[in-house]
């Protein structure tokens, strides 16, 4: 068996009875609580703490629920925040934590004129599917009236983090095939985004290193080494997107999930070949410090494929094993009456990270080809 760095159950029992952590925010969704197995992990560990729970009820971080977490936790003072899910949870924990209330905070994040001066208190990320990474970066997004925006800054990074592969093994499989092909696209878009150094580019190789070959064992088999390599596959793909940030695919995902309740990776699935193909067919285009013949050559040797067209035929492989569905007419979307609507809830910062330059009517064209 591969070893990969994670923890086990006993260190984080050991790390939340430590005595300067003495009043507990909890913030997590009522099933992944209880479905992972935190719950159980938690009442051991908290029996002589003073708690108190928030248990989400979006599906993805929304701005009302946003502000009732902040006041929540204001009001309660913890010492730590403990946020146990997937990245909306986390993503509500790390906003939560350097965003104070007031009057103009809608505007403020729509205009990216928030102030982030320091974090109220100590964070703990304990992700309990293997996708995000947002345990370890430096960015997590918020959706205002269906709109999604970007909140970025090192401070919203938790201080501690737990990779236990236990939480993981009741995920459900959808959630499951959602989140790993997450994992899969960030560390693509990562090694092409016009952001990416040498850096990025060595976490994200080595997380599609992994991730590529123990995606579809996970689905297949539900055991401790595959979910251990998804998880450790997911932080490095984390630890990528915080330097690089993420490209086209993500941009456009948000909509999907917001109008249409498609999970995020599954969203991200729904674009991520067409603009691979887009980008390569527009190389001599590119807008970026770096060869991006050499980067789309990395992807290649990675996926075994000799060109475009066959990465395009081995991602198709993967998803439709996964059962990510690609047809968007099964999925509720008219694409050609919907294709505004999508367009209206495109992310512009991380359109701005793709390394071929995006026009509206590129973005038209890519979306309705082939439908």
């Amino acid at each position: 068996m591969i070893k990969f760095p994670i923890s086990s159950e006993n260190e984080l029992l050991v790390f939340l009875k430590n005595q300067k952590f003495k009043k507990i925010f909890v913030l997590s969704g009522e099933k992944s609580l209880n479905l992972s197995g935190a719950k159980r992990i938690l009442n051991r560990a908290l029996k002589k703490k003073i708690v108190r729970y928030y248990l989400k009820i979006s599906p993805y971080p929304d701005f009302l629920e946003q502000k009732k977490i902040i006041f929540s936790i204001r009001q309660f003072s913890p010492d730590i925040i403990v946020a146990v899910g997937g990245g909306s949870v986390l993503d509500y924990a790390k906003i939560a934590n350097v965003l104070n209330l007031n009057q103009n905070l809608e505007t403020q994040i729509k205009h990216s004129s928030y102030k982030i001066i320091k974090k109220f208190t100590k964070l703990l990320a304990i992700p309990t599917t293997a996708g995000s990474g947002a345990e370890v970066t430096s960015n997590a997004v918020i959706y205002i009236n269906k709109v999604k925006y970007s909140i970025e800054s090192e401070k919203l990074k938790p201080d501690y983090f737990f990779l236990i592969p236990k939480l993981i093994s009741n995920c459900p499989k959808k959630i499951k095939s959602s989140a790993g092909f997450d994992v899969i696209s960030q560390a693509i878009e990562s090694l092409i985004s016009r952001k990416s150094n040498t850096s990025s580019v060595n976490f994200a190789k080595k997380s599609l290193e992994i991730s590529l070959q123990y995606y579809l064992k996970s689905l297949k088999k539900n055991n401790y080494e595959n979910n251990a390599a998804m998880s450790f596959a997911a932080n490095l793909a984390g630890k990528a997107i915080s330097i690089s940030k993420t490209t086209a695919p993500h941009a456009v995902s948000y909509p999907f999930s917001s109008f249409f309740n498609v999970s995020h990776g599954h969203a991200v699935s729904l674009t991520l070949n067409k603009f691979l193909k887009f980008n390569y067919e527009n190389i001599k285009k590119a807008k970026c410090n770096f060869d991006l013949k050499k980067r789309y050559d990395i992807i290649f040797s990675l996926t075994g494929c000799k060109n475009i067209n066959q990465l395009d035929e081995y991602l198709l492989k993967i998803k439709n094993f996964a059962g990510l569905e690609s047809n968007l007419k099964k999925l509720g979307v008219d694409i050609k009456k919907d294709y505004a609507k999508i367009l209206s809830g495109t992310n512009i910062l991380r359109l701005s990270n793709n390394p071929i330059e995006l026009k509206k009517s590129d973005l038209k064209f890519i979306l309705l080809k082939n439908y």
